[in-house]
């Protein structure tokens, strides 16, 4: 694991008043190995009656991910003596376990997941607590609302109808172009979609084609450009479907991706994921369009692999396409929810604030080299150029997918649109075909709805 810092500048006054020379505290992230072996920081907040608490999360206990919370969950049950009893359950259990269980009385206190699904499948059922509250508890080292920028603790994307959070993020997910910078060395990112094409050269874009979101994200990183932050969640909701047409910018994202699918490498929508992503970590294509967990998979691949490979990660953004006007940058936020129907919503919401301490928190990019809300953790080196991005203020954020996904619980996107978008990249549907497809199937999907 690569050893990062940063400089945090404390200024201190001496006793007569005046200011002293500045002083920098130095933070490192830790190994991995060494993360887990650091003392356990206080809690700053402690329950006052509850004594235990049950958390269903969205990861396995073996993924870094999983063992980064495990570690997190004990350190809390020794600062504040409430039992943490967990269950991994993986990234299914949002619909699978605990929707249905909202009916009844077995429900976690805590739980996890991105927040698309989390407000698709269980706020908009009112299975939430509102956590205004939680941004007033002390972490370990701060208050939850100072340690957490405004741009995730009051996104549009995090609040129920009400206007308050139904979740607090604790890990940041982004996507990007990644190349390895030593076969691509000195790589200037493209202005322009020509220039992308140019940089593309012949059959060099790697994608699994079998799985409907990482196809469907050419055509709405180009679309969201386009009609802006929520046009593709609006367009998809609009029972005539007549939205798909009203705007060009559809049209415009159609043709551009008709352009991307030209260059992408044979077998591309042959293969079981994860076998074309593997072929470019082997360097048999040269750009992968991925989420921010796109070095930690192929790393661990090659690994695996043996023989010494390595990728130097560099990565970059979709350019502005001629005529788009929103300049944007996709974001999903991993976040804590608290049930309507918790037990101990006390020691739920205290593990929280908990985990957002420097010293915990530092467990996600040290352990599984991610992203997190804080700003005053280091990054990943692999994640450098997009935390960059994600930070950029030009930009604006928007959901994976522009919130398509989460449409009619995700029925939408798997009925309607990833079959759409999988004929335009096969040369199956022309552009405006495409578009006068998603007119009539939009429509008729409604129309079944009743």
């Amino acid at each position: 694991m690569r050893r990062t810092s940063i400089a945090v500048l404390a200024l201190a006054l001496t006793a007569c008043g005046g200011p002293a020379a500045p002083a920098e505290e130095e933070f490192s992230l830790p190994t991995a190995a060494a993360y887990f072996t650091t003392p356990c920081p206080e809690a700053g907040t402690k329950p006052a009656t509850d004594k235990e608490l049950t958390y269903w999360s969205m990861w396995t206990k073996d993924e870094p991910q999983g063992k980064v919370l495990r570690y997190a969950a004990d350190c809390f049950t020794k600062k504040t003596g409430v039992k943490v009893t967990v269950q991994w359950l993986g990234r299914a259990y949002l619909r699978q376990n605990l929707l249905p269980a909202l009916n009844t009385d077995t429900v976690p206190d805590l739980f996890d997941q991105d927040l698309t699904n989390i407000k698709a499948a269980i706020a908009s059922a009112g299975g939430t607590r509102p956590l205004d509250d939680v941004l007033n508890l002390k972490t370990g080292d701060g208050v939850v609302r100072d340690v957490l920028p405004a741009a995730y603790r009051d996104s549009a994307a995090i609040k129920d109808e009400s206007g308050k959070p139904f979740a607090v993020p604790y890990l940041v997910m982004g996507n990007a172009w990644w190349y390895d910078k030593k076969k691509v060395p000195g790589l200037k990112p493209p202005a322009t979609m020509k220039d992308l094409y140019t940089l593309f050269g012949d059959r060099s874009v790697a994608l699994d084609g079998d799985i409907g979101y990482y196809a469907a994200w050419f055509f709405d990183q180009l679309a969201t450009r386009y009609v802006g932050p929520g046009g593709l969640a609006r367009a998809a909701q609009d029972p005539t479907g007549r939205l798909w047409k009203s705007d060009p910018g559809f049209l415009k994202a159609a043709e551009h991706t008709a352009g991307i699918a030209a260059h992408l490498v044979d077998g591309w929508d042959a293969g079981k994921f994860p076998q074309i992503q593997q072929r470019w970590a082997d360097g048999d294509a040269t750009y992968l369009f991925m989420g921010s967990w796109g070095p930690t998979e192929t790393r661990e691949y090659l690994t695996k692999q043996g023989g010494g490979q390595n990728i130097d990660y560099g990565s970059f953004q979709f350019p502005m396409p001629d005529g788009a006007t929103h300049d944007v940058i996709e974001v999903q936020q991993v976040a804590f929810g608290v049930t309507a129907k918790a037990r101990h919503p006390e020691a739920a919401k205290a593990f929280i604030a908990y985990f957002l301490t420097r010293d915990l928190l530092a467990g996600l990019p040290a352990v599984a080299d991610s992203l997190t809300p804080r700003t005053d953790l280091p990054v990943p080196s692999d994640l450098t150029d997009l935390k960059a991005a994600l930070e950029n203020p030009a930009k604006k954020h928007t959901l994976f997918m522009d919130g398509l996904d989460g449409v009619a619980d995700g029925k939408f996107a798997e009925q309607v649109f990833f079959p759409a978008d999988n004929d335009l990249l096969k040369g199956r549907l022309t552009p405006v075909a495409f578009v006068d497809r998603l007119v009539t199937a939009t429509a008729a999907f409604w129309k079944a709805q009743g």
